[in-house]
């Protein structure tokens, strides 16, 4: 991989695949049976899973699904997503290396489009959405979820602040209104929207990254010395963790 921004994500992440397979934050949530439930009791035909991470969307879509394939930049996180799908005997999912601006898949391919904690590292997010609209079949149904910005700027700068420091791979937490507008251009209809708020452990949630003991302290520093604007909504506490808002966005292909 080159130091492409698509390549500084797979350097990330490869080198942790088996974490974020294990990571409980990643492996549960309310979040992720809300997208399951989306799919409970119907034939979802083919499922996208776009940035698949660890996998865990797709193992909840599979027993729903004809078939799931789960995409991601990271190939170690592929080969983590296929050999944990095998020992879990779910032989419809399968692998495929690509990013979400460039998916090599025909129009109107799938039935279904998942998308968790995936879109805040795209280069582009409104080119990744608009490739998922065009490989989604005309009425297909979608789910975005997304750790999300708080809009207000002062709220904001903080989070982009640390999770930039954490994660050099980050590009941005979008806010709702965001989300709503670049969805609307890339041709979805919202048709739900439901917030959750995620306590992050200080300790584990930096761990899960690797984070050098430095740009740690350097959160820590910028926690220290935040407002109680900042303090309150994040609600931060005396060994660093803290709360973030995620949004799970329930949409249709116009």
């Amino acid at each position: 991989m080159t130091n492409s921004h698509h390549g500084v994500v797979a350097a990330q992440y490869g080198q942790r695949a088996d974490a974020y397979v294990t990571s409980a934050v990643h492996a549960s949530g309310a979040d992720l049976d809300q997208i399951e439930d989306t799919l409970r009791g119907r034939n979802a035909g083919r499922v996208l899973d776009l940035g698949c991470g660890g996998g865990h969307v797709a193992y909840r879509a599979a027993p729903h699904a004809a078939e799931v394939v789960a995409v991601d930049v990271t190939a170690p996180m592929l080969e983590a997503v296929a050999r944990n799908a095998a020992e879990r005997g779910l032989n419809n999912i399968t692998t495929t290396q690509a990013p979400a601006e460039r998916l090599p898949f025909a129009d109107g391919h799938f039935d279904v489009v998942l998308s968790r904690f995936s879109a805040h590292h795209w280069l582009n997010a409104e080119a990744g959405l608009r490739e998922a609209r065009r490989v989604l079949a005309p009425g297909g149904r979608a789910v975005f979820v997304d750790i999300v910005s708080p809009g207000h700027p002062l709220l904001d700068t903080h989070l982009q602040s640390v999770e930039l420091l954490r994660d050099t791979s980050h590009v941005r937490n979008y806010s709702a209104a965001e989300w709503m507008a670049a969805l609307s251009r890339a041709g979805f209809a919202v048709t739900g929207l439901t917030p959750h708020r995620l306590r992050m452990e200080f300790a584990v949630w930096t761990a899960r990254t690797s984070t050098p003991e430095l740009r740690a302290q350097a959160i820590r520093a910028l926690q220290d010395l935040a407002s109680d604007e900042v303090r309150r909504h994040f609600d931060i506490l005396e060994d660093g963790s803290f709360l973030l808002d995620s949004l799970t966005i329930e949409a249709e292909a116009c």
